[in-house]
């Protein structure tokens, strides 16, 4: 079953086209990363499949309802002067749940994150990863049927990222929400997808689709793999063919 759409959209600014003609469908429970060139509309893409955006043309289709869609940008985005939980729990405030019952959630999407300890820290007080993990947190703690990732770990290092990125694809395996992510590194986009998703330089078309070999979450040591390191280099030069398109 398909969660959501886009149908032939393109987005026009005031500078030009930004994206399109570009087509993408997300199938239930299934995870599909977006990589391609800086300002192909990668990030455009994913405003439309999250409501935040219309487009210039085509159709954007969305079958999850109210609350059903979570986002993660890049930045942390919390709120400096609540605490973690508190910062968890907004969503849910916000639907109108009682602040006892929406405290208690966040507190256990916090726990699933790896952060239970930390429900009162304030986020000046949180790591850059701590504080990535309490957006994460908050953004499962409705159990969204579609999440949607912002080059979520950009500012991170290394080893942080692909710590990140082995505890989504853990909060996956529990929750399975179809998810899109957008990001720049293709080694991180063939680990935690199934599905690769090219688009070429500005204005964003679809240049190529790579299927990632083996089931998610990743085994251990399958960045090793001939089949991940096959797979990373056909990504990389669909890549290079969409930015010289």
């Amino acid at each position: 079953m398909t969660v959501a759409s886009l149908e032939q959209v393109e987005v026009d600014y005031a500078r030009g086209r930004a994206l399109g003609p570009f087509s993408l469908a997300v199938r239930e429970r299934e995870i599909v990363a977006l990589v391609g060139p800086s300002g192909c509309g990668k990030s455009t893409a994913l405003r439309l499949l999250a409501g935040l955006e219309a487009p210039s043309r085509g159709t954007v289709r969305r079958t999850p309802g109210r609350g059903e869609t979570a986002v993660v940008f890049q930045a942390p985005t919390l709120a400096p002067w609540l605490s973690a939980r508190a910062n968890a729990a907004l969503p849910l405030e916000l639907a109108g749940l009682p602040a006892s019952e929406a405290r208690a959630r966040a507190g256990e999407a916090l726990a699933r994150v790896g952060l239970a300890g930390a429900e009162a820290a304030r986020p000046a007080q949180l790591s850059g990863g701590m504080a990535m993990r309490v957006s994460l947190a908050r953004a499962l703690v409705t159990e969204p049927k579609l999440l949607l990732l912002d080059e979520p770990f950009a500012a991170l290092d290394e080893i942080t990222r692909r710590a990140l990125a082995d505890d989504v694809l853990t909060l996956w395996q529990g929750l399975r929400p179809a998810i899109v992510f957008v990001t720049h590194n293709v080694e991180e986009a063939v680990y935690m997808a199934s599905r690769v998703v090219v688009m070429s330089r500005a204005p964003g078309r679809l240049a190529a689709e790579v299927a990632a070999p083996g089931p998610l979450p990743r085994a251990e040591g399958f960045r090793t793999t001939p089949e991940f390191r096959a797979t990373v280099e056909r990504v990389t030069r669909a890549l290079a063919e969409g930015m010289a398109a």
